[in-house]
C-alpha cells in the first residue's frame, strides 16, 4: 500500500458533507490522474460516503482520515478502508490496524511523538499541520535525527510550493485538500506534472 502511495505521491484529503458529493469529486480526481483519496471521518455522512466511494471506485486507493479512536478505526476497516490516517498518534488505533493488517499513518510534529511512533513500529508518518509547525524546514531537521522515518506533510502545501516538498527525500507523499478546491481535474494534472518534474525519490 505504501508503494502505491509512493507511486502516486499525492493524497487528497476529502471531507464530504453529503453523499451526493462522492461521485463527482472522486470522478474528477480519477480523471485528473490521482487515484488516491483520504476520506475524513468527521462529518455525519462520512461512513456512508466511505462505503459508497469504495463500492463505486474499487480501482482507487481509498482510506479513512481523521480517525481518532478504535471505534472509528474498526468501522472504517469494516467498510473496506485500505489505510487509516490520524491527525495525531493513537496507540489504540495503531493496535487495531496492526491486528487487522491495515496500514496506519499517524500524525506527529515533535521528536517525542516520532519516538513513540517508532516504539509502535510505525515509520510512515503524517506531519500535520505542516504549515503551522515549521513546514519543510522542520521536516528536514527531524529527518536528520530520524533517518528511518518517512513523512507525509499535510496542511500548508499546494501547487505553489509542492515542488519543494517533492524534492525532499524524507517525504514519501504529500497530503492536503488543495486538490479538490476549484477545478479538481486541472489541479490534479498540474500537481502530477510538478511531481513528475521534481520527484527525486
Amino acid at each position: 500500500m505504501f508503494q502505491e502511495i509512493l507511486d502516486n505521491k499525492l493524497v487528497p484529503v476529502v471531507t464530504f458533507n453529503s453523499i451526493d458529493e462522492v461521485n463527482p469529486v472522486l470522478t474528477a480526481l480519477s480523471e485528473g490522474g490521482v487515484q488516491v483519496a483520504e476520506i475524513c471521518f468527521r462529518t455525519a455522512c462520512s461512513k456512508e460516503a466511505l462505503k459508497l466511494a469504495l463500492e463505486k471506485f474499487p480501482f482507487m486507493l481509498i482510506g479513512a482520515g481523521t480517525v481518532i479512536n478504535k471505534e472509528q478505526a474498526n468501522d472504517a476497516i469494516d467498510l473496506g478502508a485500505k489505510f487509516i490516517v490520524s491527525p495525531g498518534l493513537s496507540e489504540e488505533v495503531a493496535k487495531v490496524c496492526k491486528t487487522r493488517h491495515i496500514p496506519y499513518i499517524p500524525g506527529v510534529v515533535t521528536p517525542t511523538e516520532i519516538m513513540k511512533a517508532l516504539e509502535l513500529d510505525l515509520t510512515y508518518l503524517k506531519f500535520f499541520p505542516a504549515g503551522v509547525y515549521g513546514g519543510l524546514k522542520a521536516i528536514k531537521a527531524l529527518s536528520s535525527a530520524f533517518p528511518q522515518v518517512k513523512f507525509m506533510p499535510t496542511g500548508g502545501v499546494d501547487n505553489s510550493n509542492l515542488a519543494e516538498f517533492v524534492k525532499e527525500k524524507s517525504i514519501f507523499a504529500i497530503g492536503g485538500s488543495w486538490l479538490i478546491k476549484g477545478d479538481i481535474i486541472s489541479n490534479c494534472k498540474e500537481a502530477i506534472n510538478i511531481v513528475k518534474n521534481n520527484n527525486l525519490n
